[in-house]
């Protein structure tokens, strides 16, 4: 059976709850889907997601990934601005160090001989993906690992004019703390567009 699972970075508690009001402020009254909360779908920034078979045990992947790196207690990133991303996704971005792309090279190498790579969906319309996208997609069926890849919390998806709006009215009605801080690595169970629906596994960055 495929399971359509990701591995994550959660932010803090503070930052958690930060992430939440930004979706609401950035929003308005058009209600980004889904609705984040630190009790449900969670914010989160994917390291990596997709489909997977069942040989792949979360609790020992999440393990054998955290143990082949030396990570530290937290993690901070720089936001880099709300954006737009096709089709209708508003994103938080924030930067790409050395270190995330150190971590999802190491997610990738545990992770994708357990791919579902039947389950791919070919189907997909690629037109709007950069050619680095459409690379990544056609080898690991996720269209952000290697030079695609485009750290982010997701905070929601609508109709694309409606997302184009709330992008380029953001600045007017809300402001974007400079840092994010993550100490947290979970594998979780995908909901609606990909949202962080149900925590399989949870640790910290650096549990000594």
């Amino acid at each position: 059976m495929t399971r359509w699972l990701g591995v994550a970075l959660l932010p803090s508690a503070e930052h958690t709850r930060s992430a939440v009001q930004l979706q609401t402020d950035v929003g308005e009254d058009h209600g980004l889907q889904p609705p984040l909360s630190p009790d449900g779908n969670l914010p989160h920034v994917t390291v990596f997601q997709g489909p997977f078979l069942d040989s792949l045990s979360p609790e020992r992947e999440l393990r054998t990934i955290a143990d082949s790196m030396s990570l530290p207690e937290e993690i901070r990133l720089a936001s880099t601005g709300i954006v737009y991303q096709p089709t209708g996704w508003v994103f938080l971005s924030l930067e790409r160090p050395k270190l995330l792309t150190e971590l999802q090279a190491a997610v990738l190498s545990v992770l994708a001989p357990h791919l579902d790579r039947a389950a791919f969906d070919t189907s997909k319309d690629t037109s709007r993906f950069t050619p680095d996208e459409r690379a990544s997609f056609a080898e690991y069926g996720y269209r952000y690992t290697g030079d695609a890849y485009a750290p982010h919390i997701t905070l929601g998806r609508a109709e694309e004019d409606i997302a184009l709006k709330l992008v380029g009215s953001a600045p007017e009605r809300t402001s974007v703390q400079k840092e994010w801080t993550f100490d947290r690595l979970t594998f979780y169970v995908m909901g609606e567009h990909g949202a962080h629906a149900e925590k399989l596994v949870e640790r910290s960055l650096d549990p000594a």
